[in-house]
């Protein structure tokens, strides 16, 4: 009997912790991250379960990785109207609820991990997503977030909080590097720069064309991530040449390196929050790479003026012009030219 007591006593203890906590006052805490029942894919919520609608206003946020940046959250919630926050991610935690909850005064938090195909064409699942005032995809695996969302309801949701909805909508690491139209998969390995710009074609550059989010004014752009940390400055050129061979568009780069955020206004402005800098590459027509083929390194010079860069750093008094890719538009940084010869990335800072 004793025994039996005691399991029960323990399972009591732990489904406890799961659960809203009382407060002392005998009331229920709802900043404590629960679990609901009747919510598949739920891993932890904070608040109620309340269809809340709170005003907001659009805008994208592509964060580097690493430490999170407080102020890009504070810039999102400032923008959700205080309304339901969702974090999606395939693997992971609901340790997201309570870090973003302590930002901000906030209906709800919750996490969803998505984790199938199944699940990201629940239909709950993809109501609790359309119902957010905020989403936020945490990093992980951008390869699962394709085998899992891509094609599914889930990614539908995410489109229309995008472009119907008009919520705020950001990503860290993995995250971020499916918010852009063009998008690195990351799907065998991940890949480094020095293979890269010795082999534009390695099996590793594995680039997809517009098939996934459709976030505003990224639809010709490329992102990249842990950007000064990892040094994927070769890498990001070599997306942006190959881009220009097979799909003959002159697309543009936006990375973040790591503790570092660019965040995007409703009109196509963005600032860059953090640590750490922020990069803007621009590429023009006629000015395709004069070497981008299968086995021989990347050669792409023009006069050492192939690609031309602008470099933001974070929590500064400074723009860019996302919207347009307005060179005359940018303010607060410092320009550069990068080219690359024979497989070596090389830059200049303008004169």
């Amino acid at each position: 009997m004793k025994s039996f007591l005691a399991v029960i006593i323990t399972l009591v203890t732990t489904l406890s912790c799961c659960y809203a906590q009382p407060d002392g006052t005998g009331k229920t805490n709802l900043h404590v991250s629960r679990i609901i029942k009747g919510r598949p894919a739920s891993i932890g919520i904070i608040g109620d379960t309340t269809d809340v609608k709170t005003p907001s206003i659009a805008g994208s946020v592509l964060m580097g990785g690493g430490k999170d940046v407080d102020d890009a959250f504070k810039w999102m919630i400032s923008r959700s109207g205080g309304g339901n926050v969702v974090i999606i991610r395939a693997s992971g935690t609901d340790a997201y609820n309570e870090y973003i909850d302590s930002l901000g005064k906030l209906s709800s938090v919750e996490t969803l991990k998505i984790d199938s195909r199944a699940l990201a064409d629940n239909d709950t699942v993809v109501r609790i997503i359309r119902n957010a005032e905020m989403l936020f995809i945490a990093g992980g695996d951008q390869s699962n977030y394709m085998k899992y969302w891509k094609g599914t309801k889930t990614v539908d949701a995410i489109n229309y909080l995008l472009n119907i909805k008009h919520v705020p909508v950001g990503g860290t690491s993995a995250g971020c590097a499916i918010m852009s139209g063009f998008y690195y998969s990351g799907e065998i390995a991940s890949l480094t720069s020095q293979p890269a710009l010795a082999n534009p074609y390695d099996p590793l550059v594995k680039v997809y064309n517009n098939d996934f989010l459709k976030a505003p004014f990224l639809s010709h752009v490329i992102t990249d991530q842990h950007y000064l940390t990892r040094s994927r400055q070769g890498r990001h050129v070599t997306f942006l040449a190959r881009i220009i061979k097979d799909n003959n568009i002159h697309a543009n780069g936006i990375a973040a390196d790591e503790k570092t955020a660019v965040c995007i206004d409703e009109k196509g402005k963005a600032i860059v929050l953090g640590k750490s800098k922020a990069y803007f590459l621009l590429t023009t027509p006629g000015k395709s790479p004069e070497i981008c083929e299968p086995g021989k390194p990347l050669s792409w010079n023009y006069n050492q003026q192939a690609i031309r860069v602008y470099e933001l750093k974070g929590s500064v008094n400074g723009s860019f012009d996302v919207a347009g890719f307005k060179a005359s538009k940018a303010s607060g940084g410092k320009w550069f030219w990068w080219w690359v010869d024979n497989g070596e990335l090389n830059q200049n800072e303008e004169r």
